[in-house]
Formats: structure tokens, C-alpha cells, sequence
């Protein structure tokens, strides 16, 4: 505990060293008007700053584009909506875009005084139906220093077809270069051939642990409640930390802040809908959505008596709201909760809860704070008897990972620099596994022990606009993870062949808040960017990353039932280093219709976990005996073209890929691909608007992808009529099953607009898997029934046919 209490005595010397500064530099009364002049005592530099918000709904707008037409410099709104712009004294035009709103251009008078400009922007119906992933300015994607993300806007995605007609953003991404899956029916995403659990997925802050709803064929994020959805790939910026592959950082509507707004949607699969409305006069607002599948209920009458009162559905509830208490001090309270439940007499669920706090301060007008107080628990169980058949007969696990987190981040505006800076604490509470069996009325209770870890960081960063063609961004993280008791440790022989069990030769025990194991890592970042000309320019960025937790699992396909573990005395935090480097131009008519990136990548990671043939992985408490430590490697480019505008209008992406690990007692110590490789995958999104059809839309979506790797065996043993397969080279991963390839399609029918109604609506028609492809998940090999001494490949698909479906959505 002693470097817990150095690091927060450095950290609260940093805060208050900042808070101090910042009050000396704000000792001057503001007024409510949009636009106003404050006091200072400065004589060189002031700065223009403010919130710009949507005109419609108050919402606060992410990523707008504040530029200097004098200077040919400016900044881009934070997640709030909060820019800063410090200029020499003198008469500036501003001019504020952001794609689908109608831009602006305002003349600043500076003299010796700071400016405060807080703007409304309109919304451009028109634009939304031709931009699919958004950039949030011209030339965007060429001139802001970001590579390897990518920002998607929700109100586009409702276009693009989807399964059973349902927007999802999981499955969305998954139509960007660089993001895949192992296949229909798997949870999660793989970023640059990471797995899983290497992905930080956050909503309004909070980590969510699972994203998956119905074994992955939904995501946990309610569209009607989403406002922004940004994919990091690579140049990470040093506020964010604790996994080596992406972050998705998924942001929730505030809440229309002028009027009352009702949404929903009809499906086949579920049913939604979202309230929000203004509160206090204009000063607060709150947004409420919730969505229910109701298959279980359809189902219903077409069960057997087996499966009667079978339970297969999932919920969430989705709540955000905020109050603006004067011009510095806003805050904002946000929550999720959602469950999956599946089974009849064998079943298990699992759930989401997040609740987020956050309090946005602005100490002048180049300081900006935000801070963040969060609480994320993922929980999963097993049970036997979900109906009561057998009340004296049953067995049930329960497993959670719980999370509890203080994170101060911090916005300083200094001309050219933008400085962000800040700190994070997170306390890990691992749950991984308690079970109670029954069997006649006796009952008995047995487990694993509770795991502890506390997660510390403190980060700088700095964007940096060197010339008008040069532009740098650099930061500098450094984490520190304590795995703490109460709780065991193991000590296990090291003398045992690679790929064998190793037993426990020593046992320690620890006591509360003991440290049984710290780990420190320094994590630099790095990214430059250089305007060749004004549609052309070249990227390069490094990052290196720290990932304490760890998801273990040795199945093709990550489950829900998956155990979360901390770094431990046996485990050690898994390290990824990413160098990529980017080509970017727009072209075409007036140089914006149409967009294009190459990028490429290597990443070296370090401490990748596999296990020993055989593993445990249930209720096992020596399960660190039976994982083994390799390094991995992940390396391809990037290919993406987008028309913006037109009637025809949409992307291709290819990714050339490959992924591959080296343990020592796997594969003969050789490196093997890993179960998520993919070597080739192309998508396509197209959307079509007839001119002569103005109420129809029409999209389509096409995935060919390469196979993922799996294990066969190259012989086998024969004893009588029996055949064991036998994998004789030791080989891992030594085949491909066949390539995956899909085409969906999508139809929109805009409802009728009548004069003073205020109703939209909208009927979406879908076809997922139109030409019926019989993709497969996994290949498997069982004795053929007629003779037993021959081996049969079988061919598992998930969806193998047509799936049509429609849609209903309204807006009030």
C-alpha cells in the first residue's frame, strides 16, 4: 500500500496545483447570454470558448470542427460540447462545422478582453441520409490528426440492414476495416486480431463487461438512447488505458432539452421505446429507453411439453439525465441495466449494471474539468432448475466482476496546445465462481475465493500544432495495479515439462488490503500528422498499453459464463506496442465525394495467456497451474473507400490481416494462428435514394471473409469398432473452415408527413442472409451412425436460411 499512498500524494499535488492555477486565471462573473465578454487581466493571448449544442434538442455536440479562417488553426468540441480557441488580440472569423448541421461563420472582436460564444447548430435533414460513418468536418479525415478511428452516426445506421431489422452498433462496426468476428453467434468483437476482452467498451465512462445481448446476435446499446459511438484502433490517447486492442467509447443522449420527445420501434424480435424530455425550465433534461424480446412468448404456443415455460429473452433499461447549475457546473447522472435469460430445466443468464456520475466544471476559459465516479457490475449464473421442477434437486454457480472508479480529467487550452491531463483509481472486486448443489434435500456450498486488485493511473497529454502542414500528439500514461487480499496465493512448480499441469508446491495466505503483487508499466503515445496538400496528408502513430484483467477462455467462440481474473503473483499483465502508419485523401467533385485511407499496422504483444490440452477452467482453484504465457504478434493493412454524396453512396473496406501467437508447449514451440485470424475480409455498404421515389430507400451489405482456424486431427486410432481422432504433429490451429460470405438487404418506406401532425414514422423491410449461405460456425467430427468406423465432418451453421423481417418506428 505504500505506493498507493505516493501515488495519490503526487496525484492530489497535481489537482490542487491545477485547481489553484485555474482559480487565479477565472476571478471574473459571467451572465447567461450566448455570447459575452469576460475579464482578465491578460494583455497577449484570450481565448474564445464555449458549448456548441444542437439547435433541436439542446444536445450537447461532440467533435464539431471551431476553425480560424486568419490563422488556419482551431479545435474541435470535447464530449461535452466545450471548445477553446486562444488567439492574439485582433477581428477573427470563426467557422463552425459539423457534417449534417448547417455551418456557421461569426466574426470575434478580441481586444483585451476574453470572448464567451456559446452556438446552436441547425440540423441539415438532407445530409444525414449521405454520410454512413461521419466526419465531423470537411476534408475531416485528412486533416484531423486521429488515425484508426472511426465515429459512427446512430441516425445513419438505422439504413443499413441489419438482423431481424434491428439497428445494432456492435454489428455495425463490424463493417469497418480492421473489426471482425469468429462468426454468427459469438459475443464481443476482435480489433486488429485481438481478442475480446482486449476491447474497453464503455458506456458514459463505465467499462460493460459483456455488450452482448442473445449470444451476440444483439448488442447492450439501445440505438434510441445512443448520441455518439467513437472505435479507437490504434493512436490511443494517454486518457485512456486497461486493455492492449481498442476502445469503443459509446456516449448517451442528455435528453431533449426543448421539448417533450417519445420513440419507439415494432420488431419481430423485440419492441422499444425512449421518453425524454426537458426539466427546470430549460436548465436540465432526461432521456428514459427500454427495450424487451418477447420470442418466448411467440414462441410459446408451437413447444413441446419439454420446453414449456422455457425462458429465453432479454431486457435492458437505459437512463440519462443532467442539470446545467449555472455557466461553469453541470452534472449528469447516467444508469444501465439489461439481463439475458436462457434456458428450461438447464439454463443460465447473465447482466449489465452501470451507473455513472459526472460533474463538468469550467475554471476558466482555457481549463475545463471533468469528473467521473462510476459503478459497472457484470454478473453470470448457472442453474439446473429454472422452473421448480425439482426443487430438492438442483445446482447453481453465480459468478460477477464488480468495479468501482474516481477519474478527474482535465482540458487546458493554450493556443496551439490542447493539454489533457488527469488521473483514474479503480477498484476491482473479482467474484469468479460459487456454487450451491442440492441433491435430496442436502444442500452444500463450495467455490472459489473473492479476488481483489486496486488500478491506479495518472496520464499527460498534448495535441500540438507545430505548422499549419505539421501536427503532433503525444502523452504519456503511467499505470500502477495492486493485486490485494484477502485472499490466497499460489506458489506452483517450475520444474514441469511445457504444456503439463503444474501442481502447487506452496500456499500464502494475505490478509485485507495486503498487497500480494504489484505491477507498474509506463505507457508512451505517440501520433504526428502532415498535410501533404489541402485533401492529401500522411499519419504515424505508437502506442503502448497495459491490460491488468484478463478473460479466460479456450473455446472458439467467448461465452458469457467466461471468467474475469485479475493480474496475479502467476499472472501477469498482458503488454501491446502498435505502430501504424496512414495515407489519406479525399477526391472527386470539389474534392469531398469521395474519401480513401490506407493504413498499416504491426503489433508486438506480450504475456498472451493459453492453456494446457485439457484445461479446467469451472470452479478450478489451482486454474493458474493450468495456463500457460507466449507473446503474440498482429500485422496487416487497411483498405477503405467511401462515396459521401450522390444518390449512390456507401464504402468497401479490405483488411489484409494475419494474427498468430508462440507458447512454449503448444504447436512444438512454433507460432500458430490464433482462433480469431482472419486473412482476408471485404465489406460493402451501399444506399441508394431514387430521385423519383422520395419516400424509399434502399441498402445493402456484403461480407467475404476468409475462414477462421481450428483444430482437426491428422489421423486416428482404431480398436475394433472404435476411432479416437488423434492430432499426431501437436499442431494448433492447422485448419481453416470454409470462408464466411453474406449479402442483406433493406428497404425503407418513409410515412406520409401531414400538415401540423407532428408524427414520423417508418417502415423498415429487411433480408438477412439473402441467398440463404450456409456459413459455418465450427467444423466438428463424429463417427458416421450407419458405421462407426468411419469419421464424418459435420458442418455447424447458425443461420442457414433466409431471414426476412419488418419493422415499425415512430417518433412523437
Amino acid at each position: 500500500m505504500k505506493n498507493d499512498i505516493q501515488f495519490w500524494i503526487v496525484c492530489t499535488f497535481v489537482s490542487l496545483l491545477v485547481v489553484s492555477t485555474g482559480k487565479a486565471q477565472n476571478g471574473q462573473n459571467t451572465n447567461t447570454l450566448d455570447t459575452y465578454q469576460t475579464n482578465s487581466n491578460r494583455t497577449a493571448a484570450l481565448t474564445v470558448s464555449g458549448y456548441i449544442k444542437d439547435a433541436a434538442n439542446g444536445e450537447g455536440l461532440i467533435g464539431v470542427s471551431v476553425y480560424v479562417k486568419e490563422t488556419g488553426t482551431g479545435a474541435v468540441t470535447n464530449n461535452y460540447g466545450f471548445y477553446g480557441v486562444t488567439l492574439q488580440p485582433g477581428t477573427y472569423s470563426l467557422v463552425i462545422s459539423y457534417v449534417g448541421y448547417a455551418k456557421q461563420t461569426k466574426t470575434v472582436a478580441l481586444s483585451d478582453k476574453n470572448v464567451r460564444l456559446d452556438l446552436e447548430l441547425e440540423q441539415e435533414g438532407k445530409d444525414l441520409q449521405e454520410v454512413i460513418v461521419s466526419t465531423k468536418r470537411e476534408d475531416d479525415n485528412v486533416k484531423n490528426i486521429e488515425m484508426s478511428v472511426n465515429r459512427i452516426d446512430v441516425k445513419t445506421l438505422q439504413r443499413i440492414p441489419a438482423l431481424l431489422g434491428e439497428v445494432d452498433v456492435i454489428r455495425s462496426i463490424q463493417l469497418l476495416p480492421g473489426v471482425s468476428t469468429v462468426g454468427e453467434g459469438a459475443t464481443g468483437f476482435n480489433v486488429r486480431g485481438g481478442s475480446i476482452d482486449q476491447n474497453l467498451v464503455l458506456l458514459d465512462e463505465a467499462p460493460v463487461y459483456n455488450s452482448s445481448h442473445l449470444f451476440g446476435f444483439f448488442s447492450v446499446f439501445n440505438p434510441d438512447a445512443v448520441k455518439d459511438v467513437k472505435l479507437i484502433k490504434g493512436g490511443i490517447p494517454s486518457n485512456y488505458g486497461g486493455r492492449i486492442a481498442s476502445i469503443l467509447d459509446v456516449r448517451l443522449k442528455e435528453g431533449n432539452a426543448k421539448k417533450p420527445e417519445l420513440n419507439g420501434g415494432i420488431g419481430l424480435i423485440f419492441s422499444r421505446l425512449s421518453y425524454e424530455r426537458p426539466l427546470f425550465k430549460g436548465k436540465g433534461s432526461f432521456i428514459v429507453a427500454g427495450r424487451r424480446s418477447y420470442a418466448d412468448i411467440l414462441a410459446q404456443p408451437f413447444l413441446n411439453s419439454d420446453l414449456k415455460g422455457a425462458k429465453f429473452y432479454f431486457y435492458d433499461l437505459t437512463a440519462k439525465g443532467n442539470y446545467r447549475i449555472n455557466d461553469k457546473n453541470t452534472v449528469f447522472l447516467s444508469g444501465y441495466l439489461g439481463r439475458d435469460v436462457f434456458g428450461s430445466d438447464f439454463g443460465f443468464n447473465w447482466g449489465n449494471t452501470t451507473l455513472s456520475a459526472r460533474w463538468n466544471h469550467v475554471f476558466s476559459d482555457r481549463l475545463f474539468l471533468n469528473t467521473t465516479a462510476y459503478y459497472s457490475n457484470y454478473d453470470y449464473s448457472l442453474n439446473t432448475d429454472l422452473k421448480g421442477k425439482r426443487p430438492n434437486d438442483f445446482f447453481k454457480t453465480d459468478s460477477r466482476i464488480v468495479d468501482y472508479s474516481l477519474k478527474p480529467d482535465f482540458s487546458l487550452f493554450l493556443g496551439k496546445n490542447t493539454i489533457t491531463f488527469g488521473g483514474q483509481s479503480i477498484y476491482h472486486d473479482f467474484q469468479p465462481g460459487m456454487a450451491t448443489a442440492a441433491s435430496g434435500g442436502s444442500v452444500r456450498t463450495f467455490g472459489l475465493e473473492s479476488k481483489y486488485a486496486l488500478e491506479n493511473a495518472l496520464y499527460v497529454g498534448n495535441e500540438q500544432q507545430l505548422t499549419p502542414k505539421l501536427q503532433l500528439q503525444y502523452g504519456l500514461r503511467y499505470s500502477l495495479f495492486n493485486y490485494v487480499g484477502p485472499g490466497e496465493a499460489y506458489v506452483f512448480q517450475t520444474d514441469v515439462p511445457f504444456g503439463q499441469r503444474r501442481e502447487v508446491i506452496t500456499t500464502l495466505s494475505y490478509k485485507g488490503n495486503k498487497t500480494i503483487k504489484t505491477y507498474g508499466n509506463w505507457e508512451p503515445r505517440f501520433s504526428a500528422k502532415y498535410e501533404l496538400n489541402g485533401n492529401t496528408s500522411l499519419k504515424l502513430s505508437y502506442n503502448r498499453l497495459a491490460q491488468y484483467i484478463h478473460l479466460i477462455s479456450n473455446t472458439s467462440a467467448s461465452t458469457p459464463l467466461d471468467i474475469w481474473t485479475p493480474s496475479t503473483n502467476n499472472i501477469a499483465p498482458q503488454i501491446g506496442d502498435q505502430i501504424a502508419a496512414g495515407y489519406f485523401k479525399n477526391f472527386g467533385k470539389n474534392g469531398q465525394e469521395f474519401e480513401a485511407s490506407v493504413e498499416v499496422y504491426y503489433k508486438w504483444l506480450q504475456n498472451q495467456i493459453d492453456y494446457i490440452d485439457g484445461a479446467s477452467l469451472i470452479l478450478n482453484k489451482y486454474l493458474e497451474g493450468d495456463l500457460l504465457k507466449g507473446k503474440g504478434r498482429a500485422y496487416g493493412a487497411e483498405f477503405f473507400i467511401k462515396r459521401n454524396t450522390g444518390v449512390v453512396n456507401g464504402w468497401i473496406s479490405y483488411t489484409l490481416a494475419k494474427t498468430e501467437r508462440q507458447v512454449a508447449g503448444i504447436n512444438n514451440g512454433d507460432w500458430y494462428p490464433t482462433r480469431f485470424d482472419k486473412r482476408h475480409t471485404l465489406t460493402s455498404v451501399l444506399l441508394f435514394d431514387p430521385p423519383n421515389a422520395k419516400r424509399w430507400s434502399f441498402s445493402a451489405t456484403f461480407t467475404l471473409a476468409s475462414g477462421t482456424p481450428a483444430t482437426f486431427p491428422t489421423n486416428r486410432f482404431e480398436f475394433g469398432d472404435f476411432v479416437v481422432p488423434h492430432n499426431y504433429e501437436n499442431a494448433r490451429n492447422n485448419y481453416r473452415i470454409p470462408a464466411y460470405h453474406r449479402l442483406d438487404l433493406a428497404a425503407t418506406l418513409q410515412g406520409r408527413k401531414r400538415p401540423g401532425k407532428k408524427k414520423e414514422d417508418n417502415w423498415v423491410f429487411s433480408v438477412y442472409n439473402a441467398y440463404a449461405r450456409k456459413n459455418p460456425f465450427s467444423v466438428y467430427f463424429q463417427p458416421n451412425a450407419d458405421n462407426p468406423r468411419v469419421t464424418e465432418a459435420i458442418r455447424y451453421s447458425v443461420f442457414a436460411t433466409i431471414i426476412p423481417s419488418v419493422t415499425y418506428n415512430f417518433k412523437f
